[in-house]
């Protein structure tokens, strides 16, 4: 399948900043190896959404469950589809952790997502301490487990959490290892599908790691963090898909 390279902007960027960064990455984007997703602050996705569709996707960092209501400060996933959002970013660990977002609570915004067309980018991934724990592959099969709805169609990122915005990264055999749990827990459950799916890595990677990361089994692209606020090291990213 072809790659995926997501960049997910978290909290960052002036309206004037986020569009610069959107038009230096929509005019490198031709001819990469990979397809192209940028996830800006929602408020800036009405004036990015004119320049994406066309060689680089639009989506948002999160999403309501539900569909309208008394929920102040919340936006629903039909909003965000009808500023020209096509993709959103659920379960982030930071999300997870900073606003004690449940597998069930990912599961009930991820059936919102597909509900309003929006395709969910859903997050996965193990503490340092679980890891150490070796709990890493059971954690990421209850999150998969917990996080999926039976109908879901989507897309797979799995960051461990103690590598998110730090510089470091598994190893790559540690990065097969949890790419390959992922797939097979795909699979059993969905079929064919499972096995269409993209399964993104995401935690610290950037330009120098990105080619022996992306060539590893199973992996599908990356959800990018840092490296995605800079257009020639989310460029160089992509292109090192090939």
């Amino acid at each position: 399948m072809r790659p995926l390279i997501a960049g997910n902007w978290k909290m960052h960027g002036t309206l004037r900043e986020a569009v610069a960064l959107a038009e230096a990455v929509q005019a490198g984007a031709a001819g990469l190896p990979a397809d192209l997703l940028i996830c800006p602050p929602f408020v800036h996705i009405p004036a990015l959404a004119a320049m994406a569709g066309r060689t680089v996707a639009l989506g948002a960092q999160d999403c309501h469950a539900a569909a309208k209501g008394a929920h102040t400060g919340d936006t629903s996933a039909a909003m965000l589809r009808d500023i020209g959002a096509t993709h959103v970013i659920l379960g982030h660990s930071e999300r997870r952790a900073d606003h004690g977002e449940t597998d069930a609570v990912v599961q009930a915004k991820v059936k919102a997502a597909l509900a309003a067309g929006l395709v969910p980018v859903v997050c996965v991934g193990e503490t340092e301490a679980q890891r150490l724990a070796g709990e890493a592959e059971a954690v990421v099969r209850r999150q998969l487990a917990e996080s999926l709805p039976d109908d879901f169609a989507g897309i797979i990122a799995y960051e461990p959490v103690w590598a998110i915005g730090t510089g470091r990264t598994p190893t790559e055999a540690d990065i097969a290892a949890i790419h390959a749990t992922i797939r097979d827990s795909l699979v059993a459950r969905f079929g064919a599908a499972g096995q269409g799916t993209h399964i993104l890595y995401g935690g610290s990677m950037k330009p120098g790691n990105a080619k022996a990361i992306l060539a590893l089994a199973n992996v599908d692209g990356g959800l990018v963090g840092g490296a995605s606020l800079v257009a020639a090291d989310f460029l160089a990213i992509a292109a090192a898909a090939e």
